[in-house]
């Protein structure tokens, strides 16, 4: 009886909707656009966290050690994100996704196999997922900017984009002549 839904009680506010809980002063239009945008950003932001957990567990080679504690690192800072992001929906009246299987319908990002792949291709996958959450930043920040949501803004700009184009950097360097995997 636990998994079932019989006379499940009705849903506090559903998703897709905003509440105007907080007086941020921000118009509801307004709030609606950041919280799609942000939610599409958070369920990116999950899978490529996600990824990086994979790949940590799984990375093999002759570089393995430092790639292991890379992968890890940047687990964690996708992680803090995956918070901020979650907590900006909220403030803007939102409902942040949550659970694994509505973000694997939402996100972007191509999912990887279950198999193990050798590190390059781990990295190249890492690589393209990074460049789908940039190019949804770019667009995301100029639309929150547009719509006069600082907050939103800066939270793209100053967290989101700055700390996946470091990541960019730094897995960067570990490219071999191998060309991107794309799924």
């Amino acid at each position: 009886m636990l998994n079932q839904q019989v006379n499940a009680p009705a849903a506090l506010q559903k998703y897709g909707t905003v509440s105007q809980r907080l007086p941020i002063g921000l118009a509801e239009n307004v709030r609606q656009q950041s919280v799609t945008m942000l939610n599409q950003l958070l369920a990116d932001t999950m899978t490529l966290r996600d990824l990086y957990k994979k790949h940590h567990w799984q990375v093999v080679g002759p570089t393995f050690y430092q790639l292991h504690l890379l992968y890890d690192k940047h687990y964690e800072e996708q992680s803090v994100l995956v918070d901020s992001i979650a907590e900006r929906i909220q403030i803007l009246g939102g409902v942040a996704i949550a659970m694994a299987p509505d973000v694997a319908e939402l996100t972007s990002i191509p999912r990887a196999p279950k198999d193990r792949e050798e590190a390059p291709i781990q990295v190249s996958r890492l690589l393209e997922a990074h460049q789908i959450i940039l190019k949804h930043c770019h667009d995301y920040a100029k639309k929150a900017d547009d719509a006069g949501d600082d907050g939103t803004n800066d939270l793209v700009v100053s967290s989101v984009m700055r700390t996946n184009e470091m990541q960019v950097w730094f897995i960067s360097e570990h490219v071999v002549d191998t060309p991107l995997a794309h799924s």
